[in-house]
């Protein structure tokens, strides 16, 4: 309601609950999709985590840089493009199912039952698939010294 408000205060009465609707859908996408990325996130996260420790945490381990803004500096920029082309050498790798199946959940961000029918197969396999694509990059990023 508040950017109903702020954004739309001048708006003719007979407007406002429209705008309200499609604020409200918004609202409520945009928190689904920001789950969906911490869920990603947390799935890579996991599969990088040593073994041999289970309360070990990856965030734990990462290196936070104060003064750096997003972007960072052109060090880090070529790492991430070179991390990104390592990234692209483990889809590769993967059996084209797999491939399928992360690729569509995790870049085209689709939703389980949209993957599984996007492949012609139960949601299931598409959750076993992501899985072991998800197992299978975080372990050749590993191989290559790629740890978070």
């Amino acid at each position: 309601m508040l950017k109903l408000t702020e954004k739309y205060s001048g708006k003719p009465a007979e407007e406002l609950p429209l705008l309200f609707q499609r604020i409200l859908q918004n609202t409520i996408r945009d928190h689904y999709r920001r789950q969906k990325v911490r869920s990603l996130w947390g799935t890579l996260l996991s599969s990088l985590s040593r073994e041999d420790e289970e309360d070990d945490d990856p965030l734990d381990r990462l290196r936070v840089d104060e003064g750096l803004n997003r972007e960072g500096g052109p060090a880090e920029q070529v790492e991430r493009a070179q991390i990104a082309a390592v990234i692209g050498q483990a889809l590769d790798k993967l059996p084209a199912r797999q491939r399928e199946a992360f690729l569509l959940r995790y870049w085209e961000e689709l939703d389980v039952a949209e993957t599984a029918a996007a492949m012609g197969c139960s949601e299931g396999s598409v959750k076993t698939h992501c899985s072991r694509a998800t197992h299978s990059i975080a372990a050749f990023l590993r191989k290559r010294g790629i740890e978070p």
